[in-house]
């Protein structure tokens, strides 16, 4: 059997530096671990723009379609700010997803205890804080139709389109509810049902594939700005958040911020399997491109790291393996090691990027 393979992208900004951390580790796998992976690498983004004049190559797109995963660094920056919106390095990143049909973004919120105190909230809040946030990633407001900028009478108005069919939110609630089983095996499904008529049609299908085929997981429905408030109010009520793509972008960076850094967060988007068994996939830390700090070895590559987990897990049924990645992380975080966006007022020196990856890597090794 051939190896796995895997398409990295880093992208703009600090995620070719992020990336090369993960690169190291997936060589450690291939040489500590017998998991060797076939890699390419190709450009998106604002560097895919500056080769190509496009966000995305199609003959990029083509060996995303191919490999068994995606892993993206990052995407943007103020050099492309003035470019026309369907130039823009974002929209790289929306084709990855929208035709590799990307319908589930699983975005985990996870305290880790030796960062309990970077948290905005109080350390019993947030100590121990395990969520994860599966948000629809391919309809909703940001793709439905008609969208875009109109003349109206004598001014203009800018109209985007909130559209689901049923079976786009049976997909998601699927997903939510088989990550459910193997956590805490709850769900909590977030949407506006009370002035938004997609919100209606979300909160019943939702209990019906629950009633049809996920009896025994235990559902609840929220109104998404109850959720919101309640993500803060005590986050730890809550073990698997389903909702919408709007919605799940805000929910998710709210989140994110329980933990202290997004520099430490990961995420996976997962589509329908393909021939092997294994899902399409793309794999990117939760955080954008930091073009304030490019170049400059003070990024977190923690989230990367982490996504890498993520697609031991989801991709490569190495559920155990993914964990020894985690708790290498773990122990780091433990031993007092911190990357600048982790610095609090202890005065601790910070570690470079490259150096947070090695550490990581004699983690991993002592694990052995």
């Amino acid at each position: 059997m051939s190896n796995p393979s895997l398409l990295i992208l880093p992208g703009d900004g600090i995620g070719p530096e992020v990336m090369a951390e993960v690169v190291k580790i997936i060589d450690w796998y291939g040489a500590k671990r017998d998991m060797p992976f076939d890699v390419s690498e190709d450009l998106v983004g604002g560097a895919a723009y500056d080769a190509h004049g496009t966000p995305l190559h199609d003959d990029t797109m083509a060996r995303a379609q191919e490999v068994d995963a995606v892993l993206l660094g990052a995407v943007g920056g103020p050099a492309y700010d003035n470019l026309d919106f369907s130039l823009k390095p974002e929209r790289g990143l929306l084709r990855l997803r929208k035709e590799m049909d990307l319908f589930a973004n699983l975005r985990p919120a996870q305290c880790f205890d030796a960062l309990a105190d970077f948290s905005s909230l109080k350390r019993d809040v947030v100590a121990g804080l395990d969520i994860m946030i599966v948000r629809e990633l391919t309809s909703g407001v940001y793709f439905g139709e008609p969208r875009g900028i109109f003349e109206e009478g004598n001014e203009r108005v800018g109209i985007n389109t909130q559209r689901y069919t049923e079976s786009e939110i049976d997909r998601v609630a699927r997903a939510a509810f088989e990550l459910a089983r193997r956590r805490g095996n709850k769900v909590c499904s977030m949407e506006k049902a009370n002035v938004m008529e997609s919100g209606i049609l979300w909160r019943e299908v939702v209990q019906k594939v629950h009633d049809a085929d996920y009896a025994d997981v235990e559902l609840t429905h929220m109104y998404a700005d109850a959720g919101a408030m309640q993500l803060t109010r005590w986050p730890k009520q809550f073990d698997v958040i389903v909702t919408d793509n709007l919605f799940g972008d805000i929910l998710s960076d709210l989140a994110a911020m329980l933990t202290g850094s997004l520099g430490m967060l990961p995420s996976a988007s997962l589509g329908a399997p393909m021939a092997n068994g294994r899902p399409k996939a793309l794999y990117e830390p939760v955080h954008g491109s930091a073009p304030d700090i490019a170049g400059q070895g003070k990024a977190n590559p923690i989230a990367c790291i982490l996504s890498f987990a993520m697609a031991l897990r989801y991709s490569f049924d190495a559920g155990d393996e993914a964990t020894r990645l985690e708790k290498a992380v773990e122990k780091v975080l433990a031993d007092g090691l911190r990357t600048a966006d982790l610095l609090g007022d202890e005065g601790v020196q910070p570690v470079s990027t490259s150096e947070m990856g090695d550490a990581v890597i004699a983690a991993l090794d002592a694990s052995l």
